[in-house]
């Protein structure tokens, strides 16, 4: 059986845990080359163990420009050029708008969407000619939820992006597609709840959100990235692969 993403290189931001760790192992299973990035060394040294002897784990922000254009070149002189990025790293803020701080409000765009367009800018340097990037945005982008004003700004900005960087990337062949997905069963749900407990019924209460009645596992948005990695998706760009469980749509 032939692996789709043989010989390629890959990075994944905030690829140590959730979503990221779960694209970053599937795309290491299918042949590439894998640079995670994240911010605690403990996490990183742990996903790049799972992700097997072609994982490299680099410390950065990516909410920092000297951070990213560190993290690119030290994927450049281990692995070289890049065929694919996923722009994974983001935060989950909520809070009423009548009570939402200026701090929370910098933390969510900073990394959501400044850091969002700057792993994009960053990376074309490293980025191979045909590339495929995947910005991880969220159903919210085009939802109205409560307590989630902010959060879901950045997540519209970078549905956005997918379009204005294709546009602008046609001479390169680069496609920049969004990867949107609903509730998904990651650590997130235990770090806004604080609890175990808080936890479960958190991810209850968000399957139940949804027509299905479950979240997502991240093997399932894994393998959604792996399409729109793969030379399979390569009519796709600008666009947007939703998998939800109907939230939008139903």
């Amino acid at each position: 059986m032939s692996q789709k993403l043989s010989n390629k290189v890959a990075v994944v931001t905030g690829g140590t845990s959730g979503i990221g760790l779960a694209i970053a192992k599937r795309f290491a299973q299918e042949g590439a080359k894998v640079a995670v990035t994240g911010r605690n060394q403990k996490s990183i040294d742990q996903a790049v163990a799972e992700i097997g002897a072609n994982g490299l784990g680099i410390q950065g922000d990516v909410s920092s420009l000297a951070d990213l254009t560190r993290i690119y070149q030290t994927v450049a002189d281990h692995f070289g050029k890049v065929d694919t990025l996923v722009v994974n790293a983001g935060v989950y803020i909520l809070g009423p708008l009548a009570d939402f701080t200026e701090d929370q409000f910098d933390q969510v765009s900073d990394i959501n969407f400044k850091g969002a367009f700057f792993s994009v800018q960053k990376a074309l340097p490293v980025l191979n000619d045909g590339a495929s990037v995947v910005l991880i945005s969220s159903t919210v982008n085009a939802k109205g939820v409560p307590n989630h004003a902010a959060y879901s700004a950045t997540k519209a900005a970078v549905r956005s992006l997918a379009r204005s960087f294709s546009a602008e990337l046609l001479d390169r062949k680069i496609r920049v597609n969004a990867l949107t997905p609903g509730p998904v069963d990651t650590p997130v749900f235990a770090t806004v709840a604080g609890s175990p407990e808080g936890a479960a019924a958190m991810k209850e209460a968000m399957g139940n959100f949804t027509p299905v009645k479950r979240v997502a596992e991240a093997s399932e948005l894994a393998a959604a990235a792996l399409y729109l990695a793969s030379d399979d998706s390569s009519f796709m760009l600008g666009a947007e692969l939703l998998l939800d469980g109907g939230v939008r749509e139903l």
